[in-house]
């Protein structure tokens, strides 16, 4: 565990690498080319993101904060060992890492109940951010992420790192071309259930929270709730006050998918209706169980969201007139299979190649340009999973303006875009 006076130590020992803020964003004046990065959250999916900022030589990981001392102590240990040396500060407070002004991007891998107040604060403290998905515990806060973004001119990807993998490019530029004809659904996969109930659920019940974990500061904006293992870390997300369920852990990525093969990126539905199911057994995890979700668009293509219920295959499906395409992690299928070895010809679409999602970001930090997974695509990909689980919540068909980014006619659902912050939390101005 870091002491007081350790931590002290380590916050004082700046980096030696030169900030690209301080040098101009072409780099081309700095002894090195390489972008500051702090970690903000650092278990789990942090601790990922540290090992992969870590091997790309574009970046040096300067800083590091996470309110769980245990997940501090293990992320600093790697960072040391990888550049042999101490340099690297850490903090408990994502306040202290954003004041430094040699701080050019942050990665943020927080539970979803505090991605808007630490994007907002980083956006305004000028960092350019890799952010993680789904892009905001709701729909309001994922817009004032996107406002912020945009007010302080900041480079933003999302972890929806599906973008930057070939299979999934090939499959939605083949959609995106008509291979299989015109697109009527897309049905899309998502797991569904809940965390493991011998390893973790039925540690339910109120304990005192351990010295290492700043428990207070983790429930910031949500409501105040007593302690327990259930709560925090990995399974937060089974937790509504905290995140979605399986429906918003994966909204950025697999529906995310389908939208970039429908070419959705700046649109969203018209008319969303789910419905879902609710374990009993935990005092903790709410979120639905299982889930349906239909999500209608004015051009009349339906796009099926499914988990827990085994529907559709795991990944995103497009089915047209002429045939259908699939892609997962696990790879990518057609019918009729030649469209698999069809050529994508000059002027038709081809969609961006990333040269990996970690890299692409710092090479938009340097250039400025727009990356592969901005804030404003990532709220549209999301879009369908709030209002899904707001159709959930209320029982209600949800109209959905998408040009204004409203609900119509429906005040209930309407309120639920949106949630009270406890005090003194609020979002940034």
């Amino acid at each position: 565990m870091l002491s007081r006076r350790r931590f002290l130590k380590t916050a004082a020992a700046f980096p030696a690498v030169v900030p690209a803020s301080a040098l101009g964003r072409n780099g081309r004046a700095a002894p090195s080319n390489r972008v500051t990065v702090g970690c903000i959250g650092t278990g789990w999916q942090g601790e990922n993101n540290v090992k992969s900022f870590l091997e790309e030589p574009g970046a040096q990981v300067v800083a590091l904060c996470d309110i769980d001392a245990r997940h501090l102590e293990n992320a600093l240990t790697q960072v040391h060992a990888r550049y042999q040396n101490k340099d690297c500060a850490a903090y408990r407070n994502f306040e202290e890492l954003l004041a430094r002004p040699d701080i050019d991007a942050v990665v943020l891998s927080v539970p979803d109940h505090w991605h808007g107040i630490v994007s907002v604060a980083a956006a305004r403290a000028g960092k350019d951010i890799y952010g993680e998905k789904p892009l905001a515990q709701n729909w309001a806060e994922g817009r004032a992420i996107c406002d912020a973004v945009r007010r302080y001119g900041r480079v933003w990807q999302t972890g929806s790192w599906q973008r930057s993998v070939a299979q999934f490019r090939m499959a939605c530029e083949l959609v995106r071309n008509g291979r299989i004809g015109k697109v009527h659904t897309a049905e899309v996969g998502l797991p569904g259930g809940l965390p493991d109930w011998d390893n973790l659920g039925n540690q339910d019940r109120p304990v005192p929270p351990p010295r290492h974990l700043d428990y207070e500061r983790w429930l910031g904006p949500a409501p105040e709730a007593p302690y327990c293992p259930a709560r925090v870390h990995k399974t937060w997300r089974w937790n509504l006050d905290y995140g979605g369920g399986m429906l918003m852990d994966w909204v950025g990525h697999h529906v995310d998918t389908a939208h970039w093969g429908l070419g959705f990126d700046e649109t969203g539905p018209v008319e969303v209706e789910g419905q879902g199911e609710f374990s009993l057994a935990s005092r903790v995890w709410n979120a639905p169980e299982k889930f349906r979700v239909t999500a209608r668009y004015a051009n009349g293509v339906t796009l099926k969201i499914s988990g827990g219920y085994e529907d559709f295959r795991r990944g995103a499906k497009w089915i047209g007139d002429e045939g259908w395409i699939w892609v997962d992690r696990s790879g990518i299928e057609a019918e009729p299979r030649r469209v698999l070895t069809s050529v994508i010809r000059p002027g038709e679409v081809r969609l961006e190649v990333s040269p990996g999602h970690h890299r692409q970001f710092l090479e938009c930090v340097l250039s400025r340009r727009r990356t592969i997974a901005p804030p404003e695509v990532a709220l549209r990909s999301a879009t369908p999973g709030y209002l899904g689980l707001i159709s959930i919540l209320t029982g209600t068909r949800i109209r959905w303006d998408p040009v204004r980014q409203q609900i119509v006619g429906n005040t209930a659902a309407e309120r639920l875009l949106a949630r009270p912050m406890r005090s003194p939390w609020s979002l940034p101005v």
